[in-house]
């Protein structure tokens, strides 16, 4: 499993609920699609939190990497449905930072480890 992490602000005439439904929407479609595994969208609470942090944490799991380069050939397709979907989560984020991780240790360094 991989984690896609995106750190995102909304412009400031942004409503959070709009943007939260509008990510759930385009999500959805993503894990309808098989695109990705899962998804979750977090909010900073209580404003806790150092300056380089943003508002919402935005985590995506995919299986691996192939799956992660499906998720972008599926957002680039041309077609309107998909499109509009895109467009309306990006429409409202003023700012953004993202991140792949992956567990860590990972199967392959763990056995390359134990053959030392």
């Amino acid at each position: 499993m991989n984690l896609y992490t995106c750190m995102i602000d909304l412009k400031n005439d942004s409503k959070a609920l709009a943007f939260a439904h509008a990510v759930e929407q385009w999500l959805d479609h993503l894990m309808t699609a098989g695109v990705i595994t899962r998804w979750h969208l977090y909010r900073r609470k209580l404003n806790l939190a150092a300056d380089c942090y943003r508002d919402f944490l935005l985590q995506i799991e995919v299986q691996d990497l192939a799956q992660l380069d499906s998720a972008f050939k599926t957002s680039g397709q041309q077609d309107d449905h998909i499109e509009t979907l895109y467009r309306v989560v990006h429409e409202q984020i003023l700012s953004s930072d993202f991140a792949l991780y992956r567990p860590f240790p990972d199967a392959e360094r763990a056995e390359r480890m134990a053959l030392l």
